[in-house]
């Protein structure tokens, strides 16, 4: 069993934490946030999903970077899926995406992100909700959220 390790992050790396002259490499910062990322798996075999709560909790001012799909069971039938947040709209990250009949690693485009919502999450802990709006007999699919914690945009 491999040994885990949890830091309270942010967690940034880099060799010069601070700009102290004009030299790359030397003294010039370089240090970068470390992109963080949680799964969830989305059982599509029980038909239509209303924002069913995850356990995915992005914690708070983070900036989403990414959210990729993983079709592992292709889908029953062509299936929509939201990624949004509990106690909010069931759309904020990830708005009706087409996640289709086949598998295989799919992104959404235009489907992803709502006015600003990647850039800053907010100033509390948000959890995660998923949507699947197709009343499929199967399917299994899971979804990547990957965010750089405490980013701070706003």
């Amino acid at each position: 069993i491999m040994a885990t390790t949890t830091f309270s992050g942010p967690i940034k790396a880099g060799t010069i934490k601070y700009t102290t002259g004009t030299t790359v490499g030397t003294d010039m910062t370089n240090v970068g946030q470390v992109v963080m990322a949680q799964t969830h798996a989305i059982d599509l075999s029980g038909g239509a999903l209303a924002a069913v709560a995850t356990n995915v909790i992005i914690p708070a001012n983070s900036q989403l970077v990414d959210i990729v799909f993983d079709s592992i069971v292709a889908s029953s039938d062509a299936t929509n899926i939201s990624i949004g947040k509990v106690g909010g709209a069931a759309t904020t990250f990830v708005n009706t995406f087409a996640i289709g009949t086949t598998v295989g690693l799919k992104r959404p485009t235009t489907e992803a992100g709502g006015s600003l919502a990647w850039e800053d999450i907010g100033t509390s802990d948000v959890r995660l909700n998923v949507t699947n709006s197709a009343a499929t007999s199967s399917g299994e699919c899971r979804f990547t959220i990957m965010y750089q914690q405490n980013n701070n945009l706003d």
